[in-house]
């Protein structure tokens, strides 16, 4: 269920919403205005970012403790 940024055309509001169902037509929460338009996220563009899921090591963060990659590790 991902999180969506959006921005109202009537009264230039700026929101997030949470949305169960991408058929779903979000609706201005200050000013009830139906379709806002989708911004586009900025985390959803972040250079050379690739998700990894957490290690079962102590930092969590590294795969390898001990690692001169690891920030936590040295």
């Amino acid at each position: 269920m991902p999180i969506y940024e959006y921005v109202c055309e009537k009264c230039g509001n700026e929101f997030e919403l949470l949305v169960f169902n991408k058929e779903e037509s979000p609706t201005c929460p200050k000013c009830g205005a139906e379709n806002p338009v989708k911004k586009m996220s900025s985390f959803g563009f972040a250079v050379g970012y690739k998700f990894k899921p957490s290690a079962s090591g102590s930092h969590g963060s590294c795969s390898s403790c001990g690692s001169s990659n690891c920030s936590s590790c040295g």
